[in-house]
């Protein structure tokens, strides 16, 4: 039986993995999901991060081996070294599928604090100090498309710094990244040797959608249950054609890639949901899914490979986002509200890591001097 996510290789989407643990990396894991699965990316962020450093015993020696060659290593620094550790393997079992597509996949992501999530220049310099550090060039930045973050995706990019903008909920999200881009790619010296992905949230959408319209409680609100995710994807779909068609030709013609639209939290939140949900409706040529490990293997498991965003499907899209509208739901508030609570939630996880490591740094600064 043909293995659906190669399938979707051959349809023009790549895959991605939403996680990263040392194991996956030290085991072969990610290895394998690259070999048999055609695996072409990694993603994390904080939450990601604290699940794994967090709540697991799988960094412990590294922690006593940092501290024993520095005893007065901060907590700060100890996080970093452990996240570049593992950033560092992700990107070296990629690197030989970003030789092989040209630097189109084979990236690994990595965020800048949530914490200068509204500070452009200090997310400015923060990038370039981890893109220094990490040393490869198969290293995605992850900077949000907030206000303040735009300016900050644009100057990166003039720098030739790969950039995955992150926390995108609406067109005008996209637009704003997409422009971000645009410009970094005409300041840039060698605009051939950069790349971006836009990364929209899909089902956190119809979690906030969903509660308002069980809300206006009429049939015809109950029946747009579960759509406007998809919808708010395809017409962002659609509108990524435009902006990277006609308009981008003479910068493609330089050696530029477009930014890819990537599809992020596809994890089905609703049970009454198919698990494979946000995969299968979400198919596209140039786009990237990236997937939590539980998703990854329900689509391998019984997914459906086939184009699903077309010119008629986008159509439909905007029915439904009009119909949306016509029942007083305001995505642009619903989007906004969903972007700030998305940098919360990133500034909190990071915080009980760092927490989380401070503690396993005291508990093994003690042990060494029982020792």
């Amino acid at each position: 039986m043909t293995n659906p996510l190669l399938e979707l290789r051959r349809l023009g989407q790549s895959v991605w993995l939403d996680d990263i643990r040392r194991d996956l990396l030290t085991g072969g894991g990610l290895a394998r999901l690259v070999e048999e699965d055609g695996l072409a990316g990694v993603t994390s962020n904080p939450s990601i991060f604290e699940k794994a450093i967090a709540g697991s015993d799988l960094y412990d020696a590294q922690i006593e081996a940092e501290l024993a060659a520095d005893p007065a290593m901060g907590t700060a620094a100890l996080y970093e070294a452990l996240v570049v550790e593992d950033i560092r393997g992700a990107a070296d079992v990629l690197r030989p599928v970003w030789e092989a597509t040209g630097g189109v996949d084979g990236y690994v992501s990595l965020e800048v604090s949530p914490h200068l999530a509204r500070d452009a220049g200090a997310t400015v310099a923060e990038a370039r100090r981890l893109w220094d550090r990490v040393g490869r060039p198969n290293l995605m930045i992850k900077v949000p498309a907030t206000a303040e973050g735009i300016p900050a995706i644009e100057a990166l990019i003039a720098d030739g710094i790969n950039v995955n903008v992150t926390l995108i909920f609406s067109v005008a999200h996209l637009e704003a990244a997409a422009g971000a881009y645009v410009r970094g790619v005409e300041r840039c010296a060698t605009p051939g040797g950069v790349a971006s992905v836009a990364s929209l949230f899909v089902s956190r959408l119809d979690t906030a959608v969903d509660r308002e319209l069980e809300a206006v409680g009429t049939p015809e609100a109950l029946a747009l249950r579960g759509r406007a995710a998809v919808a708010n994807a395809r017409v962002a779909y659609g509108r990524f054609r435009e902006l990277f068609g006609t308009p981008f030709e003479s910068l493609v013609s330089g050696g530029a890639r477009v930014q890819r639209p990537l599809w992020a939290s596809t994890s089905t939140k609703n049970p009454a949901y198919p698990d494979v949900k946000y995969v299968e409706e979400l198919v596209a040529p140039d786009t990237v899914n990236t997937l939590p490990r539980a998703t990854l293997e329900a689509f391998r498991d019984h997914g459906r490979a086939a184009v699903a965003i077309t010119p008629e499907s986008i159509g439909a899209a905007r029915h439904d986002l009009e119909a949306l509208a016509g029942l007083g739901i305001d995505l642009e508030r619903v989007t906004g509200e969903l972007q700030a609570a998305g940098v919360a939630a990133f500034e909190e996880a990071f915080d009980r890591l760092m927490a989380a490591i401070d503690a396993r740094r005291r508990s093994a600064l003690d042990a060494a001097a029982g020792r």
